[in-house]
């Protein structure tokens, strides 16, 4: 699959598959300032941890650039404003946070005299992260591939592919990382209301690389375990407590749930960097609540009679005692999470 994230430096503009359209378009959705960064965040022209984490960081390249060009005065403050409100564009997926702190750190490290040299820092920091993150995945679906067997069947909720990182993916990165060491494996991609990102955007990258992949509705997933076409559930993440608790897409609770009640192993796959350690437990993670007219609506047709309120909470979380391990580029997290997580973090300082 071609690269969905590509910055121009000639242009200075960032270049964004338009997840929107997919699967029957594809056009790129272009952005010449932060504020179109913030624009295809919230309206998930790109969505999925990493991938948000890589393109905040070219958001704050954008956001050093317009500083430099237009900024006569305090440059710094005009910045710093510019990085809260790019670090607040969606509140669920920490890789947003951890990308402007980062680039933050770039920023104080270097303590530059004028912004047109920490534009230059930025943009290679920016590159260096989206490099990282491909080989992150990498050795996340390396480490993953271990945990399924030749002819297995994968459920997957949501998308945690190349589509939802830099490339490759975090749980589609596990089926990749299998695949590439031969084995045979096929994926039930539950298609994800209201976005719809497992029928969409998963289906669509697993037929471009050619491994078999069967929709289901997401109300489907307990008569699929039961009749025991499942051998194993691996999902992505966009913010892991210290304990293990995990948020991701919503309905991925119920399905871990489900998979307890059937025996499946129930994997979840993502980088250390979505490992939030300012917060114990799943209980603090907020909850982003998305516009009601992806609920309400598909494809402009009105599906809700008027009047009638909707929820859409946009991700719930998994308790760590139903999930069976997190992947992670250092390796597969084990029970308990909270010395597991300790101890990566601690590798990946080192």
């Amino acid at each position: 699959m071609k690269p969905h994230i590509r910055f121009d430096t000639g242009e200075m503009a960032l270049h964004l598959l338009d997840q929107r359209l997919l699967p029957t378009e594809c056009s790129d959705f272009v952005c010449h300032s932060m504020d179109d960064v913030i624009r295809a965040l919230k309206d998930m022209v790109v969505r999925g941890a990493p991938a948000i984490g890589v393109t905040a960081a070219w958001g704050c390249v954008l956001a050093a650039d317009k500083t430099a060009r237009e900024t006569a005065g305090d440059w710094r403050a005009v910045l710093d404003d510019m990085l809260v409100r790019l670090a607040a564009a969606r509140p669920t997926a920490v890789n947003l946070r951890w990308a402007v702190e980062r680039m933050r750190g770039v920023w104080e490290a270097a303590a530059p005299d004028d912004c047109e040299a920490l534009t230059g820092l930025f943009l290679r920091e920016a590159d260096a992260m989206q490099k990282e993150d491909v080989e992150i995945c990498r050795a996340i679906g390396h480490h993953g591939a271990t945990l399924l067997y030749d002819g297995d069947t994968v459920l997957t909720h949501c998308n945690a592919g190349a589509l939802a990182t830099a490339g490759y993916g975090t749980a589609l990165g596990v089926i990749r990382g299998a695949v590439d060491a031969g084995k045979r494996i096929a994926v039930i991609a539950d298609e994800t209301r209201p976005f719809l990102q497992g029928a969409r955007l998963t289906a669509w990258e697993l037929a471009q690389d050619n491994i078999p992949v069967t929709v289901a509705c997401d109300n489907a997933c307990a008569l699929l375990m039961q009749k025991g076409l499942v051998d194993c559930v691996v999902v992505g993440a966009d913010r892991i407590a210290s304990n293990g608790d995990t948020a991701n897409k919503i309905g991925t609770h119920g399905v871990a749930i489900l998979a307890r009640h059937f025996d499946i192993p129930f994997y979840v796959a993502a980088p250390i960097s979505t490992i939030d350690t300012r917060i114990a437990d799943g209980t603090a993670i907020p909850i982003e609540k998305r516009p009601d007219e992806e609920v309400r609506t598909v494809g402009g047709r009105d599906l809700v009679p008027e009047g009638v309120p909707v929820y859409n909470f946009a991700f719930d979380v998994t308790p760590a005692q139903l999930i069976s391990g997190i992947v992670t580029e250092k390796g597969v997290l084990r029970e308990p999470y909270d010395a597991s997580i300790a101890r990566a973090l601690r590798e990946r300082t080192a």
